[in-house]
Order: structure tokens, then C-alpha cells, then sequence
């Protein structure tokens, strides 16, 4: 069960000079009046009584004042805390008159309770940490964040090289009637070679014809002018005669290739392995780029697999308000960070992750509430109605909205909407 407080009598504290209320059990307790009468030196005379000597004001006697400062809290388990005497000793009595002291009140006290500005002046990093830390994800949460970190950091660094690669294998010269690899000069004159010799057997047999027709004819003529010879000559006649029928039967389909394409090849074959080396550098660099730009997809999707197990680790966690998230290690509030909240939603997420932080503590003090009109008032008090909160808060204002207005350092009852006389400035024991 929370605790909460049923009555506090405050005299001789900073401003006030004697204000006694009995705050609502569950809701918006507002206390009114305007500057400089003593409002919020009720919300400090609480937390120094709840809270120890930490939150003892500088100066805590009333100016004028001869007598010390007196404050008795009464808590909804009849636990009564005073201050009072000369030093302002604290004395904790529990309903069966046992006595305890600050380590009892320390217990149930939430420190961001009866000290909200401490939470509402944090970094927005320090709100989300808090947070984290309540629903007990802050070291998970704290580790994807790292790994979530790391992957972006690697994946800028990549991206930025396969932009890099992109941008020079676009700016490479391409010319797409190169050969597909470098042409080797080696060959090409072995090849020219080959040719060259063939011709040149070719021309051997062409000059072999020749003679062979020459002897022929030589002898034929022998023949004729040596008949006397006839017979030697008839004779080596005929193998000469076949030899002549070899010779026509190897010369007939012989045909010289020209070596004018290879010449010209072995003449520009610099200025072709130029362009194949152009071309392979320009299928490399893009080969590169596409090899960065898929390393870029795989982390986007690391990326995308962190974040998605972040949000399911918040989604799973006791969130202290619907709508409250952490994002990039800040706080969120239906989707708005902390500066662009506004002012109710701050105190209403600020109020929330409090009452998380020592559920026992069943109640918190605001100090200046004008940043609220009446409606959002109204329902920021429903909403503590609903959560089972008691809210004391001090507002620049006399209206009906206010449950007891501070006027020269007394407790005063709001004025009734029909009539303004001056017995509303009478003390009085208890709202």
C-alpha cells in the first residue's frame, strides 16, 4: 500500500506563518495565492520534514519570527513526523508511539517525489536511464544501443567507400569493341611467323615446278636432237615425267595467306591492350562498388534486426505510462522527446516514472502549476485520481481551482464565486 499524506501543519518556515491542510487522498491538491505569500515554502517545508536535513532551507526560521519552526506531518498509516524545538530535531512515532527517524522515512520516500525539479532539470539521457532503469531493461537496452551504434558507425563507413568505388568506376573510360583480355604480341608474331614459313615452302615448290618444267622441256628437246640417246633418255624420262605429275598434283590447290591483318594487329597492339585494361579496370571498380553497396544492405539490415529487438524489449517492459518510450536514449511521449512535450505532459511523464521509482510512495509535490489552464488541470487531476496519486501543488492563482490559498503566510479558504468579503482572509484550522 503507498503512503500518503492525511494532514500538515506548517508554522514559522520561510514564509509561512501557520497553514494547516488536509490534502485530497487521491488526486490534485492545489494551493493557491499569489507571489511571495508562501506557496511554495509549503512544498519546501515538506520535503525538509520527509525528506532530512538535506532539504533543511538555508535559512528555515521564519523573518520576524521568535518562535523556531514547527511542522508535523500525519501519513495515512498514522505515522506522525515532526520538527520542532530549537534545532528543528526530527521525531518519527508510529500509531503504537514507537519512535524511528529518517532511515523509516527514507523507506518510502521517494527523493524525485518532494524533489521533481531534480527530474525535470535532468539531461534528456539521464530522464531515459531512469526510466530504463525501473523497468529493469537499462543494461539489455544499454548493449543494442552499443551493438545498434557500431553497426551505423561501420555502415556510414562503408557506404561512404562504396560511394567512392561507384563514383570511379563512373568516371572510368569503357570501349565495349576491346577484346575481353590482353593481347599478347608474342603470338601474334609466331603467327606471322608460321604464315611466312609456309609461304615460303610454297614458293620452294612453285620454283621446284619450275625447274622440273625447264628440264622437261630441256629434254624433251634432247630427245629430239639425241636420237641416239633415245633409250637412256626415255627412260629418265619417265620418272622425271612422274615426278612432274607429283609436283602439279602439290601445287595445283597451294594458296598464300596474307599476313596485312596480323601486321596491322602487332602495329596497334598497344593501343588495344590499352582499352582492355581500361575496360578491366572499370569492370573491377564497379565490381568493388557493388561489393560495398551489398556490405551497406547486410548492416542496414543488422541495423533494422537491433532496432526491431530494442522496441520489443520495450514493448515487453512495465512501462510506468502508455505512450512513454525510449528512442536513441532519450525519452519519448507519444512520440514527442521532452523539450517538445508540453508542460503538462512533462509533469504528467515525470509524475508517472516517480511513482515507478518507489511505488510505496504514494505521494508528490509540484511547485507552479500556471503553465496548466483549468481543463488540462482538471485532467491531470483525474488522471492522479485514476492512478491513485496524491498531488500537492502550489498555482499563482484565488480561483475555485484551488483547494486553499496562502495569503501573508496563513492558510486562507478560496473565495465563494458570489461574494468577496473580507472574512476570507480569517485563518483557519483545516481545508
Amino acid at each position: 500500500m503507498s503512503l500518503k499524506i492525511n494532514k500538515l501543519e506548517i508554522e514559522n518556515v520561510k514564509r509561512v506563518k501557520a497553514v494547516k491542510i488536509e490534502p485530497t487522498e487521491n488526486g490534485l491538491t492545489v494551493i493557491g495565492g499569489r507571489n511571495n505569500q508562501g506557496k511554495t515554502s509549503v512544498l519546501d517545508s515538506i520535503a525538509w520534514a520527509l525528506g532530512g536535513a538535506k532539504y533543511r532551507p538555508s535559512n528555515p526560521q521564519r523573518e520576524g519570527s521568535v518562535t523556531p519552526p514547527n511542522l508535523k506531518i500525519v501519513m495515512s498509516n498514522g505515522l506522525e513526523v515532526r520538527r520542532e524545538g530549537k534545532n528543528s530535531d526530527l521525531k518519527v512515532i508510529d500509531p503504537n508511539g514507537n519512535k524511528a527517524g529518517q532511515k523509516l522515512l527514507d523507506a518510502f520516500v521517494e527523493e524525485l517525489a518532494i524533489d521533481l525539479p531534480k527530474f525535470m532539470e535532468a539531461s534528456s539521457r539521464d530522464k531515459a536511464n531512469t526510466l530504463l532503469q525501473i523497468i529493469g531493461v537499462g543494461e539489455q537496452l544499454a548493449k543494442l544501443e552499443k551493438d545498434e551504434s557500431e553497426l551505423y558507425n561501420q555502415r556510414r563507413a562503408i557506404g561512404q567507400i562504396a560511394d567512392q568505388k561507384k563514383k570511379f568506376a563512373d568516371e572510368q573510360t569503357y570501349y565495349p569493341d576491346a577484346p575481353k583480355e590482353l593481347v599478347s604480341a608474342s603470338e601474334l608474331i609466331q603467327q606471322q611467323q608460321t604464315i611466312l614459313a609456309k609461304n615460303g615452302e610454297n614458293q620452294r615448290k612453285r620454283e621446284q615446278l619450275s625447274n622440273i618444267q625447264y628440264q622437261f622441256d630441256t629434254e624433251t628437246a634432247e630427245i629430239e636432237r639425241l636420237t641416239a640417246q633415245l633409250n637412256n633418255l626415255t627412260q629418265k624420262h619417265k620418272a622425271t615425267s612422274g615426278d612432274l605429275k607429283i609436283a602439279q598434283t602439290s601445287a595445283i590447290d597451294l594458296h598464300d595467306e596474307s599476313t596485312e591483318a596480323l601486321e596491322d594487329n602487332i602495329a596497334g597492339i598497344e593501343e588495344i591492350n590499352r582499352k582492355v585494361r581500361a575496360n578491366l579496370d572499370k569492370d573491377k571498380a564497379e565490381t568493388d562498388a557493388q561489393e560495398y553497396q551489398n556490405q551497406y544492405s547486410e548492416l542496414s539490415s543488422k541495423i533494422d534486426d537491433v532496432r526491431s529487438e530494442k522496441q520489443s524489449l520495450l514493448n515487453s517492459a512495465d512501462l510506468p505510462l502508455s505512450g512513454l518510450t525510449v528512442e536513441a536514449g532519450e525519452l519519448l511521449y507519444k512520440g514527442q522527446r521532452w523539450d517538445n512535450m508540453s508542460g503538462s505532459e512533462q509533469l504528467k511523464v515525470a509524475t508517472a516514472i516517480v511513482r515507478k521509482l518507489k511505488p510505496e510512495c504514494g505521494f508528490i509535490l509540484i511547485d507552479k502549476l500556471e503553465q496548466m489552464d483549468l481543463e488540462t488541470l482538471q485532467e491531470f487531476g483525474k488522471w492522479l485520481e485514476a492512478e491513485n496519486l496524491q498531488a500537492i501543488a502550489t498555482r499563482v492563482s484565488t480561483g475555485d481551482e484551488c483547494e486553499i490559498i496562502i495569503e501573508d503566510g496563513y492558510a486562507v479558504e478560496p473565495a465563494k464565486p458570489e461574494t468577496t468579503t473580507k472574512t476570507n482572509s480569517a485563518p483557519v484550522q483545516w481545508k
